[in-house]
């Protein structure tokens, strides 16, 4: 298992296309996801879920991975973040 704490860097925060271009990079690993704000728990390959989270900008959270796959999938999930979800 590996986690990584990341913040929200774009202006409009984890709105509906991050939200869903994360699930869909998840989903092409077999490892488990997970996202932990403000102490919430949510499936990252849960579309839903991540959508609950309401991260605006500045927000902290912390993704989890664990799996066969967990550093490709961490690799992949954490430079999306990185990069402010290709909006910057």
């Amino acid at each position: 298992m590996v986690t990584k704490e990341v913040a929200i860097i774009n202006d409009a925060g984890l709105h509906t296309r991050p939200a869903a271009t994360i699930v869909r990079l998840a989903a092409g690993f077999k490892s488990n996801f997970m996202i932990y704000k403000d102490g919430l728990s949510i499936n990252g390959k849960s579309i839903i879920g991540v959508m609950t989270l309401a991260a605006a900008k500045g927000s902290s959270l912390t993704l989890e991975f664990d799996g066969i796959d967990e550093n490709e999938a961490m690799t992949t999930i954490i430079g999306y973040f990185e990069r402010g979800f290709d909006e910057l």
